[in-house]
């Protein structure tokens, strides 16, 4: 039976046959769940928006403020994002504001707290670089240190969890 693997179908083959291999050995929940047994408390777009501001207010000072974080149901992996990153423009007067908003795949309330920050990182760091070039995955690792480990590894959970 050939596993498919979609959220991890960007990585090494070899990456992939060990996950492959660990699900159907039927240990990838106990790799991941020893790796990863935290959840958090964060469950209403108001706590990730404190969540995400105290991330940015440590790192990401001299970018304008969030004008709103929420969590978004509709957003999943078939519209290929976990997270979205928006500036609205709107008329002011005689001014033009563009307003920063953060929105974050529910999914994300029922995973370990370090795959939300990843994600959180990821969004934030969009705020200062649009593209993901070398700069964007830069500042990611600057807030977040394990940042591509914790991407992957998010990614074997989804995995895990997809699979039943």
């Amino acid at each position: 039976m050939t596993i498919k693997l979609k959220y991890i179908q960007h990585y090494s083959r070899a990456l992939q046959d060990q996950i492959s291999q660990l699900q159907a050995q039927g240990k990838l929940g106990d790799y991941i769940t020893s790796r990863y047994p935290q959840s958090h408390t964060i469950q209403t777009s108001k706590a990730l928006y404190t969540y995400c501001n105290e991330i940015k207010q440590t790192y990401l000072r001299n970018v304008s403020a969030l004008a709103k974080v929420a969590f978004d149901s509709r957003l999943t992996m078939s519209h290929h994002a976990f997270g979205l990153n928006t500036a609205i423009s709107r008329v002011q007067g005689g001014k033009l504001k563009a307003k920063k908003e953060i929105r974050i795949a529910d999914t994300f309330k029922e995973l370990p707290e370090d795959f939300l920050r990843m994600i959180v990182v990821h969004e934030l760091a969009h705020l200062k670089e649009r593209d993901h070039s070398k700069a964007f995955y830069k500042l990611c690792e600057h807030m977040e240190p394990d940042y591509h480990q914790l991407e992957f590894d998010c990614r074997v959970y989804l995995t895990w969890k997809e699979m039943g």
